[in-house]
C-alpha cells in the first residue's frame, strides 16, 4: 500500500485553489494513487454547518473570535472523521486550506496573534501537518477580481482590499517560516503552467522514498 501523504492549498480567495486541487487530483488518479479531497471549513456534516455560518454575508457582527473558534471546531471534526483515517488507509489527502489559513485570516488580518490562534487549533490540528502546502500567490487586486467575477461574495471575500493584502502578507510569513513544508507558487497565467509547477515541486513526495514524518512541534519552532 502506498504511504499516505497529506497536501494542502491555501491562498487568498480568487487565487485559483479548487482548479489547481483538480488538475492534482486527476494527474494522481492518472498514476493509480488512491485520492481524497476535503475541503476547510467543511468537509463533514459538522463542518459544512459550520461554514453556512462563517461565510454568511448577513452575519457581519461575528466577532473576530468567534469566528477563529468555529474554523478550528469544523478543522477538529475534519481530521477526525476524514484526514487522519484516510492517511491511515494511505490515501493521498488534498486539503482546500487547513490551519495556515487560521493563521493567515485570523492571526495576522484580524490581529489576534498568532501564539492565540495556534494554541486555539493546536487541539483541532491534533498533531497532523501536511507534508507540503501549496501556497498559491497572487495579488490582492487580480484575487479579488476572479473572486468578483464569480458572483455574490460571502462574508470573508467581501472584506477590504486591505484585509486580503494582510492576509497574503501572512501567508507569505508562515511560508518564510516554514520553508522546507511551503510551496510557493506564483498563480497568475495558465492552470496547466502552474499545474506543471506544482508537479515538479512535489515530485519528491511520490518516490519510493519517504520523508521524514512532520510533527505539530514542527510548525510551532
Amino acid at each position: 500500500m502506498a504511504t499516505g501523504r497529506f497536501i494542502a492549498f491555501e491562498g487568498i480567495e480568487g487565487s485559483g485553489k479548487s482548479t489547481q486541487i483538480r488538475l492534482l487530483q486527476e494527474w494522481l488518479e492518472s498514476r493509480g494513487r488512491d485520492v481524497l479531497f476535503v475541503r476547510e471549513p467543511g468537509g463533514t456534516p459538522v463542518g459544512e454547518r459550520i461554514r453556512d455560518i462563517l461565510l454568511d454575508p448577513s452575519l457581519p457582527e461575528m466577532s473576530d473570535i468567534a469566528e477563529m473558534m468555529l474554523f478550528a471546531a469544523s478543522r477538529a471534526q475534519l481530521i477526525h472523521q476524514h484526514v487522519r483515517p484516510g492517511l491511515a488507509a494511505g490515501k493521498t489527502v488534498l486539503c482546500d486550506r487547513f490551519v495556515y489559513s487560521s493563521l493567515a485570516y485570523q492571526a495576522y488580518a484580524r490581529g489576534l496573534g498568532r501564539e492565540l490562534v495556534w494554541t486555539t487549533n493546536a487541539p483541532a490540528v491534533d498533531s497532523v501537518l501536511p507534508d507540503r502546502v501549496v501556497l498559491l500567490d497572487l495579488s490582492p487586486t487580480d484575487a479579488m477580481a476572479r473572486a468578483r467575477a464569480r458572483g455574490r461574495l460571502d462574508r470573508i471575500e467581501a472584506e477590504s482590499l486591505e484585509f486580503h493584502a494582510a492576509v497574503r502578507e501572512g501567508f507569505l510569513r508562515e511560508a518564510e517560516s516554514d520553508s522546507a513544508r511551503f510551496l510557493v507558487v506564483p498563480a497568475q497565467g495558465d492552470p496547466e503552467a502552474i499545474h506543471q509547477l506544482i508537479i515538479a515541486g512535489l515530485g519528491e513526495l511520490f518516490e519510493e522514498q519517504s520523508p521524514r514524518p512532520r510533527t505539530a512541534g514542527d510548525a510551532s519552532s
